[in-house]
Formats: C-alpha cells, structure tokens, sequence
C-alpha cells in the first residue's frame, strides 16, 4: 500500500477540533450531574421510598440501562415531535445521556446508601433529622467517598460516550472530525488525531478527578 500521510491540514485545525472537545466536555458535565441529582433520588427511592416509588425507581432503572442509549436519543429526537416537544440536537443528546446516566448512577448510589451503616443513621435519628437531612449529611458524604472512584469510571465513560451526538449533528469533537474529513479526505489522519484527542482529554479528566478526590475527599485514585 503506498499511502502517504499528510497530516497538515488536520494541524491547522487543531483549534476546530479543541473546541468540539470542549463542547464534548461540557456535555459530559452536565449530563453527569443532571444524573447525579437523579441517581440520588432514585437511590433514596430505592432504599428508603414507599413500595410505589420502589417500583416506580426500578421500572425506570430496567428501561434505561436494558435499551441502547442511542435509540432512547433517536426516541428524544424523532418521537417527542409527535407529540408536540420538539428538541434540537443538542438539547435531545444532553437530555438523553442525562437520563441514561440517571439510571446507572441511581444504581451505583444505592450501593452507596446500603452500605451506610445503621448506627450511623440511628445516631441522625436521634439526633431529630428527617429523612432528606439523613440523606444529606450523613448518607450523601459517605456514598461520596465510597463510590467517588467508580463515580468518576462512569464521568469517562460518558465523555467517550458523548461521540454519539455526531449521529445527530451536534459539532462535538467526533462531529468536527466527520466536517474535517468530509473537506480534506484524509479518514486516516482525521481520526487518528481524535483518537488522541480523545486519549488526553480523558487523561487529564481522569487527573483532575484524582486530584480532587485527594484533596476533597482523602480518596486515592490511579490518574490513569
């Protein structure tokens, strides 16, 4: 195969792509927490909820972690219109991957919650706290540093996972990558250089979460 690499044009748009991952990184953060505030609801309602809202919780833990994320986007996206809720692009990915990650992060939550140790919430009992009081200084603390490591496993998934809002035309960094290719035709050096791209923006996330889970937390994670 004689193929030569001309990776030129992909250089000068290194500042096109830097700002798709930006946009890439954005999308994960506020997916994440948009999820974190569902995890922890559905993880009280799991642990803690009337029966009703136990299966109401579980209903929705089966449906988002047993279906493809991608089709409950292709359902935001080309379904709700029907029914008159029209989404752009953006707004149908963010919510998507909001819900998604609300089922998984509820599960890992209640792993959490169940690992509280009753004294500790006898003592809030005692103490005159009521159930969200308990939840928010005495569970979500210890569900923190428990569970920041596998926490912080599933924030890199999902900024991985946002490549998929390209499907929908979002100009994230794997759709800016699609635009570059689809000017200079150099598939091979378009992508390789996402692919890096890709590798260092989950490297330093992973960095800075370590960071930040020593500091704020006393918890010891690889940086990689």
């Amino acid at each position: 195969m004689d193929y030569r690499f001309h990776f030129g044009q992909i250089f000068t748009s290194l500042p096109f792509l830097m700002g798709g991952a930006l946009l890439s990184l954005e999308i994960a953060v506020l997916a994440f927490f948009g999820g974190m505030v569902i995890g922890t609801a559905g993880a009280a309602a799991v642990t803690l909820g009337s029966p009703a809202l136990r299966r109401i919780a579980r209903a929705y833990i089966v449906f988002f972690t047993n279906t493809p994320q991608l089709v409950q986007i292709f359902f935001l996206f080309f379904v709700l219109p029907d029914a008159g809720i029209v989404l752009d692009p953006l707004q149908a990915v963010l919510l998507g991957m909001t819900l998604n990650a609300g089922a998984y992060l509820t599960e890992i939550q209640r792993a959490g919650f169940t690992s509280v140790r009753q004294t500790e919430l006898d003592a809030a009992a005692v103490l005159g706290m009521s159930t969200w009081q308990s939840i928010r200084y005495v569970i979500l603390p210890h569900v923190v540093r428990t569970l920041f490591a596998p926490l912080s496993n599933h924030f890199i998934l999902m900024v991985l996972g946002t490549s998929m809002a390209a499907v929908f035309g979002v100009d994230e960094l794997t759709g800016r990558a699609y635009s570059i290719n689809a000017e200079t035709f150099r598939s091979l050096e378009v992508f390789s250089v996402t692919a890096i791209l890709y590798v260092l923006i989950t490297i330093a996330a992973s960095m800075v979460l370590a960071l930040a889970g020593r500091a704020l937390f006393r918890v010891r994670m690889k940086f990689v």
